[in-house]
């Protein structure tokens, strides 16, 4: 069964950079866009990012964008979250997605495969 692997987070304080993995298991991959997520203590899941299928678009929420990028790798089925800037709002567990569609989305019902999640701490 197709599974996605988060990794990279951890601690960091205000200003600092991580940098997010997310690996898929197995094909099909290519044809699908891929996204990040994040949902803080007591707070909504919410969108991240997302990048379409070929790595042509991206999207982002207005409260990573100049911070954030995400960006995708098909030969080796990977995708990433480069984080710079860290606050401490972007306390989160972030999940990585794949998307049921080819094109980005900020919405988390266009995406049927999701991973377990990564946490990341940012103190201040």
């Amino acid at each position: 069964q197709v599974s996605l692997a988060e990794s990279g987070g951890g601690t960091a304080q205000t200003g600092d950079s991580l940098r997010l993995s997310c690996v898929q298991s197995e094909r099909p991959f290519s044809g699908h866009a891929m996204g990040w997520f994040r949902q803080a203590p007591g707070k909504d899941r919410e969108f991240v990012a997302s990048i379409s299928w070929n790595g042509g678009e991206t999207l982002y929420a207005d409260s990573v964008k100049d911070r954030f990028t995400i960006s995708r790798d098909n030969n080796n089925l990977k995708v990433w979250l480069q984080m710079d800037s860290l606050n401490p709002e972007d306390t989160a567990i972030y999940y990585c997605a794949r998307g049921s569609v080819s094109g980005t989305s900020r919405w988390s019902s266009n995406y049927d495969i999701w991973g377990q999640g990564t946490r990341v701490t940012v103190s201040s």
